[in-house]
């Protein structure tokens, strides 16, 4: 995948297959949208285009998603993107300024004078700008008038839900990391350093690896406790993570922690990718340290179960 963070360094295609969007997540839905543009492009011997947009229009036009949070960051939504398949990924800075341009000069001197679209593919809720022509009625005319074809990809749905990002954002903020992994199609991560904390754990048996997460946009999964896989230097380990303020200690800031399973190491600097498979309890206050070492001793149980039953089932880290 070629990626070009300016629009005015792509080179125009001849017979490109389009598509638009944020793609917060690369979900299920928005990797159907991949799949139909690559079938069509295999077909017609064409190529592959992506068009996202920096930062997150809703973050630009509404003042109260100024600090609205991601499944992904940028970066981790590129590389994705990349294992699609797709041939390039074109971000567009989206600016107050650039939200002003109506959705026929878009498609016009964007989609069709500088891309070179013969073909757009679009998710079912697409719309772009204001009014009917960012539709995909005003595309279809669009469509007739500048030479280019339009499909539009119904719903994706699991288990009778509709997959979408907004969908998925509900889930981790819910806890239900089982639904949220569903709609991915893949397990929900978080990627930071490893900070020193108050090392409290390892008087108890249960020494955590504190994560500071880079990326202060990134959406952070409902306090709980969660059986985990995790990847340090490519070396695939599971423990038992929490995310909380740890009340049982009186802590006063939110905490990304996890315990690896048969693990001595010291890893201070080092940085972890830590994917969730399954929330197991909410985050306690217990009556001292023994209470708790006798509940994580029994979370210990519950979630190497946990964990020998998902890798069985295919559940990928």
């Amino acid at each position: 995948m070629k990626f070009y963070r300016h629009i005015e360094s792509f080179p125009r295609l001849q017979n490109a297959v389009v598509t638009i969007g944020v793609f917060d997540g690369v979900h299920h839905g928005h990797r159907t949208i991949i799949e139909r543009m690559k079938a069509i492009a295999k077909k017609n011997n064409s190529e592959t285009v992506l068009v996202t947009f920096n930062p997150h229009p809703r973050m630009v036009l509404y003042e109260d998603c100024k600090f609205l949070k991601f499944i992904h960051s940028r970066t981790r939504k590129v590389d994705l993107l990349a294992r699609t398949g797709i041939d390039y990924l074109i971000e567009i800075p989206f600016t107050k300024e650039f939200a002003q341009i109506s959705a026929r000069k878009f498609i016009s001197d964007v989609i069709v004078d500088k891309i070179g679209a013969s073909h757009l593919v679009i998710g079912h809720d697409y719309h772009f700008g204001k009014g009917k022509e960012g539709s995909y009625e005003g595309l279809l005319e669009m469509g007739n008038e500048f030479g280019f074809t339009v499909e539009q990809i119904p719903p994706v749905q699991l288990n009778g839900i509709t997959v979408s990002s907004t969908e998925i954002r509900k889930a981790l903020h819910e806890g239900n990391i089982s639904k949220a992994n569903s709609l991915l199609g893949y397990e929900y991560s978080l990627f930071g350093e490893v900070i020193y904390g108050k090392q409290l754990g390892r008087t108890i048996g249960f020494p955590t690896a504190n994560i500071e997460v880079p990326n202060k946009l990134k959406l952070i999964a409902a306090n709980g406790v969660y059986a985990c896989r995790i990847l340090w230097k490519n070396k695939k380990l599971i423990g038992m993570g929490n995310i909380g303020f740890r009340p049982t200690v009186n802590g006063n800031h939110l905490t990304i922690e996890v315990n690896i399973f048969d693990f001595n190491k010291d890893i201070y600097g080092d940085y972890l990718t830590i994917y969730f498979v399954e929330r197991i309890r909410d985050e306690m206050k217990f009556e001292d340290l023994n209470a708790l070492q006798g509940q994580l001793q029994k979370d210990e149980i519950s979630v190497r179960a946990i964990l020998k039953e998902k890798t069985a089932n295919g559940f990928k880290a």
